[in-house]
């Protein structure tokens, strides 16, 4: 699975950066120690700099990259005061990703102008100040930030709807309809016997590529109670999709989603002991749940 830029550094990348010269970075040094490891960084701390400054340290021999795409980072960050490493993911089962998108020209024209005329595998090194505390929050140390452009890739926006081809309803399960805006309602027809195992059955086939387990979806959701029919979360409800990682939901949703192609509509039917348990303790539904899911998207 792809991740985003965890939160802290999106806001580095992110920074608006003064125009005008760069200021060097002399003291800073860059050592590769092969595919697949953190590369050597040294420099000498406290690490200041006045603004915003990004340097690339190599070229790198891949495609062109283009604005629109979504660049997937190997990165590794160090705190500018003492030198010491907060985070690295050139060791990790994939890299960060970060969308070459207006949020970026907007906020950080000037990373933005170095990196759209970038080459895949190419390596930057980004050094941004402190920030004192105050009324705006607490005080955080400069960052320095050394990163490769693994790959790029083109930006696909999520549907707005499931979008494929019906498949015929099947007995004995929940029966579902749109409204009048388009969303779907859970009937459920016969509450017993209610299936003892999971089902997911898909209601709308889509023509998108193939769900894994390890991905994050973008998707809109109803889901009800089995013993009542009663609707305990929707995502249409509240007029926008989710996005969530298949490693860190209910297992019914990972085993169910996962194999599942892009635009589909799944209706989930999960017994308790794949969703929240019978009588859940943290306010959670429980029981049988039964769920409709249209999987907009992949990242």
């Amino acid at each position: 699975m792809r991740k985003i830029v965890a939160p802290l550094l999106a806001a580095t990348l992110l920074l608006s950066a003064c125009s005008g010269a760069e200021e060097p970075l002399p003291s800073l040094t860059v050592t590769s120690e092969g595919e697949g490891k953190a590369p050597k960084v040294e420099f000498d701390a406290p690490l200041k700099v006045k603004k915003p400054v990004v340097k690339e340290l190599e070229e790198g021999d891949g495609a062109e990259i283009d604005p629109g795409q979504t660049l997937s980072l190997r990165m590794t960050a160090f705190n500018a005061k003492d030198g010491s490493r907060t985070m690295e993911t050139y060791t990790k089962g994939s890299g960060d990703d970060l969308p070459l998108d207006d949020q970026m020209k907007n906020g950080n024209p000037q990373l933005y102008k170095v990196l759209k005329d970038a080459r895949v595998g190419s390596q930057f090194a980004y050094a941004v100040p402190g920030v004192e505390g105050g009324q705006s929050g607490p005080s955080r140390p400069g960052q320095v930030l050394v990163f490769t452009i693994d790959s790029a890739e083109k930006t696909v926006a999520p549907l707005e709807k499931a979008k494929g081809k019906p498949v015929e309803p099947v007995e004995e399960l929940p029966t579902v309809k749109e409204n009048s805006d388009g969303v779907p309602r859970i009937t459920i027809d016969k509450p017993d016997p209610k299936p003892d195992e999971l089902v997911a059955q898909t209601l709308v086939k889509g023509s998108g590529e193939v769900v894994k387990k390890s991905d994050t979806i973008t998707a809109h959701y109803v889901g009800v109670q089995w013993s009542n029919g009663k609707k305990f979360d929707s995502s249409w409800d509240r007029g926008e999709p989710s996005e969530f990682p298949l490693t860190n939901v209910i297992e019914g949703w990972t085993k169910g989603l996962s194999g599942q192609t892009i635009g589909s509509r799944v209706l989930l039917v999960i017994p308790p002991e794949l969703a929240y348990g019978k009588d859940p303790a943290s306010g959670q539904p429980g029981g049988t749940l039964v769920f409709v899911v249209d999987i907009l998207g992949v990242s």
